[in-house]
C-alpha cells in the first residue's frame, strides 16, 4: 500500500515540476531562464535524496519517494507561475 500511495504523489508532484520548468521560460528573462530551472533542479534532486534517506524506503518505494521529494520543491515555483499567468503578466 506504501508504494501506491508514494506513486500517486509522484506522479502528482512530477506533474507539478514538469509545469513549473516549462512556464519558466515564460515569466523569466531569457539569461535566467537556465540559471533559475536548473537551481530548482539541484534543490530538487537535494531534498529528494533527503526525503529518501529521511525515509527508510527500500526499492521502488525510495525511487517513488526521491521522486516526490524532487517534485514537492516546484509547488511554489507552479503556484506563483500559475498566478502569474493567469494575471497575463510578461517576463521579469
Amino acid at each position: 500500500m506504501d508504494a501506491a500511495i508514494m506513486f500517486v504523489a509522484a506522479a502528482i508532484l512530477l506533474a507539478i515540476a514538469g509545469y513549473a520548468q516549462y512556464r519558466i521560460r515564460f515569466h523569466t528573462v531569457a539569461s535566467r531562464t537556465g540559471m533559475l530551472r536548473g537551481i530548482l533542479a539541484l534543490i530538487g534532486i537535494a531534498f529528494g535524496y533527503v526525503t529518501t534517506a529521511a525515509s527508510g524506503a527500500k526499492g521502488l518505494t525510495a525511487l517513488f519517494a526521491f521522486l516526490a521529494g524532487f517534485g514537492i520543491v516546484h509547488v511554489p515555483a507552479a503556484i506563483i507561475l500559475l498566478f502569474k499567468s493567469l494575471r497575463r503578466e510578461g517576463k521579469s
